[in-house]
């Protein structure tokens, strides 16, 4: 494993991988070695076979800032076809994390700006503490959020993008929850609890299941025609039914014992 500056890597006992941001002086806001190091760290985990989720949190009072002030000037100072290839590469990070093989989960302890809440927008489940703010701020800088903007737009929904994205105003994480951008709030007490249970909760699944369904919610919205639905979904209940695992589920639901993908997690 290549050696990272802005983020650590870790896989742990349970075969789940955790990337988490690791520049809490700057509130882990992006420059370019940053995206980067995400694109990298992506790559690696999704070559490994036996992952069975990817974990994305951070360091530090912040989530994610956004864009670093820095980066922003260096980038202001360059002509239009280098601040596309720069723009690229963030939009080629958030298409890699939005569609990551594996069940992802954002823990998202502190405030999330502009492109923090796109890395949320790309994961599939996300617990923030109660007193997170989130803001998509890049209007009031005379930007567009325009790398992130498919993603939030899938998370929240044309109508509440378009007051977020135009009005910039901060909301909270109760509003990030009624929207869908977050799926669980928690508090100081029960932050690690409730954390805890949703990586718990994603080992109960069996993998290669969960990488199918993911696919196919993907599949679903994108390129399977109204008039293919019925025959694309038949084949997939068919084959995952004729499956070693789906045989292996039945059983273990019918003889009352946990089916054998969850072995190793209950020894933990």
């Amino acid at each position: 494993m290549k050696l990272f500056i802005n983020i650590t890597l870790e896989i742990d006992t349970l075969h789940r991988g955790l990337i988490t941001l690791n520049r809490p002086e700057k509130h882990n806001a992006f420059n370019e070695l940053l995206i980067q190091e995400l694109t990298d760290a992506l790559d690696y985990f999704g070559k490994i076979t036996d992952l069975r989720c990817l974990v994305l949190k951070a360091n530090g009072k912040s989530f994610c800032a956004g864009a670093d002030l820095d980066w922003m000037k260096r980038m202001a100072a360059l002509d239009q076809d280098a601040n596309y290839q720069d723009a690229f590469k963030l939009a080629t990070l958030l298409e890699k994390l939005n569609a990551f093989p594996r069940p992802t989960i954002a823990i998202v302890q502190g405030p999330a700006y502009g492109g923090g809440v796109g890395l949320i927008a790309c994961c599939d489940i996300v617990i923030a503490h109660e007193k997170t703010n989130f803001t998509l701020s890049e209007v009031k800088l005379g930007l567009v959020a325009a790398t992130i903007a498919p993603y939030v737009i899938k998370a929240i929904g044309q109508r509440q993008a378009r007051r977020y994205l135009l009005t910039a105003e901060l909301f909270s994480a109760k509003d990030a929850l009624d929207m869908g951008l977050v799926h669980q709030t928690c508090n100081d007490s029960d932050f690690q609890e409730k954390t805890d249970k949703m990586l718990a909760q994603i080992l109960k699944g069996d993998p290669k299941a969960q990488q199918i369904t993911k696919k196919l919610i993907f599949d679903l919205e994108t390129t399977i025609s109204l008039d293919k639905i019925k025959t694309e979904t038949s084949k997939i209940i068919a084959g995952r039914r004729a499956s070693d695992e789906g045989k292996e589920g039945l059983n273990a639901f019918f003889e009352k014992r946990q089916p054998t993908w969850t072995k190793e997690f209950a020894k933990k």
